[in-house]
């Protein structure tokens, strides 16, 4: 289904990753999709319009169009897959499954600081096999809220936790860890991967 460039009249088509859909005057545009609106992101990430019951870019868990079809692979599961253990098995099985596995631009980076330099070809090979969740301004501000309201009860998130979890909660996907106890965050469903198993 195509739409039409705002103000423009001309039909919007497909465009490579990382390239901005833009109106005559500079602006972003969105195409309409039944009550709410969807970023140009390949993966749909929700966008809500101003006004309705979750504007300021809250992202609900299962809210994207995977409808949790998706697992994001944290950290410490894409290196037990690059290990041979049994995440590597677990991965496979999520394809066979339909499933669609994810990773987020935090988890790329993780890897590739601790890669060692002739682990790159591999790292690389794994990565390419999956999706990356965007990570924008409404996940920004997803990441933020979690911080805020768990430190007003005294827990401390790291930042790149809550990054990863609304990465994941930005695609509807649950969020595959070896760390589970690291992603309390309310509406996020959580797959437990123990490390080395």
């Amino acid at each position: 289904m195509r739409g039409l460039a705002a103000g423009s009249g001309a039909p919007l088509s497909r465009r490579p990753f990382g390239m901005h859909w833009r109106t005559s005057g500079g602006g972003t545009t969105s195409k309409p999709r039944s009550a709410h609106f969807r970023s140009r992101s390949m993966t749909g990430t929700p966008i809500l319009p101003v006004g309705s019951d979750h504007s300021g870019g809250e992202i609900a868990a299962g809210s994207a169009e995977t409808s949790l079809g998706g697992v994001l692979l944290d950290t410490t599961t894409l290196i037990d897959a690059l290990r041979g253990r049994r995440a590597a098995v677990r991965i496979r099985q999520l394809r066979t499954a339909g499933d669609r596995p994810y990773t987020c631009a935090i988890n790329v980076e993780e890897l590739f600081r601790g890669v060692k330099p002739g682990e790159e070809p591999s790292v690389s090979r794994l990565l390419n096999g999956l999706r990356l969740a965007p990570l924008g301004r409404i996940q920004g501000e997803q990441a933020g809220r979690w911080r805020r309201q768990f430190a007003s009860r005294g827990v401390t998130l790291s930042q790149a936790d809550c990054l990863v979890a609304a990465a994941a909660a930005g695609v509807g996907a649950r969020l595959a860890t070896g760390n589970p106890r690291d992603f309390p965050m309310k509406g996020l469903v959580v797959d437990d991967w123990p490390v080395g198993a």
